[in-house]
């Protein structure tokens, strides 16, 4: 069941990806109507995985990087389909669920984790922690962001031409690439903040201190920083436009590097299993 569960949802999102690939294009309504239905089917699938994974597993399927990459996946398409009801700006996925897509698809390089969990892991912090933490992640990478801030690296590029290429007229304005991309960080900055602040309650209940100075602890409040920065940048000094749109774009290699590189490379008790 599971692996039939998983099949389907790759599979919808390779189809999701694939269309968004054609709306952007062509710009053809009736393909951008796949578009959605594909990724909302494709994300059904990926939750209705999840449940089924939680209640066999006995804990939430976060554990080792295969089930990570996963969620992260599941978190990045909830959040796309958020911000496209809200902005109804569809060419947004080819860039988004495009990356939902290869996370998901890279989670099949890596085996499941068979290595039995420590006891702490029975924690109900697990849960808490790691949705608060990866939802930050997907709004804003936080991974929305960063497509979002290509998106505008792409489109000023284009302006600056004088003769603008195709993508042109199919991606949105400046000022509201900027304002998305803002509007994904200030939807993620508070969850990161609270991921943090609930995994230093976890850190103290299990091991008696709230803070250890470990690589992955580290790595997490230099994030948090790079965007306390872009948040103080744009509200006080007034910061817009191709500066903000690197800052994003920067902030969510960071991310990658503290979610991936930091727990593959760097031992710990963040460490993969």
């Amino acid at each position: 069941m599971s692996g039939v569960l998983f099949g389907a949802t790759l599979f919808l999102y390779f189809l999701a990806t694939f269309h968004y690939i054609l709306f952007l294009i062509s710009q053809r309504e009736s393909i951008g109507k796949v578009c959605r239905l594909t990724t909302i089917v494709g994300f059904a699938f990926n939750t209705v995985f999840l449940i089924y994974q939680m209640v066999d597993k006995g804990h939430v399927p976060m554990t080792n990087i295969r089930e990570s990459l996963i969620f992260f996946s599941w978190a990045i398409v909830l959040i796309y389909l958020i911000l496209e009801y809200r902005w109804k700006i569809r060419v947004m996925g080819a860039f988004i669920v495009t990356m939902a897509f290869v996370l998901i698809l890279l989670s099949t390089l890596f085996a499941p984790g068979k290595a039995p969990l420590p006891e702490y892991f029975s924690s109900g912090w697990l849960g808490v922690h790691t949705t608060l933490a990866f939802l930050a992640y997907a709004s804003a990478s936080f991974a929305i962001a960063f497509a979002i801030g290509l998106m505008y690296i792409i489109q000023e590029r284009q302006l600056k031409h004088k003769s603008p290429g195709a993508f042109y007229r199919r991606l949105p304005p400046l000022d509201v690439l900027d304002e998305l991309s803002y509007r994904a960080i200030v939807m993620g900055f508070p969850l990161l903040t609270l991921a943090m602040l609930t995994g230093a309650v976890w850190a103290n209940s299990v091991w008696g201190s709230y803070w250890g100075w470990e690589p992955k602890e580290i790595w997490s409040l230099i994030t948090w920083l790079v965007y306390a920065i872009y948040l103080h940048a744009r509200l006080i000094t007034g910061w817009r436009g191709r500066k903000a749109a690197y800052l994003a774009v920067t902030g969510f290699l960071i991310v990658i590097f503290t979610f991936l590189g930091v727990s593959l490379l760097m031992p710990g008790r963040h460490a993969f299993r």
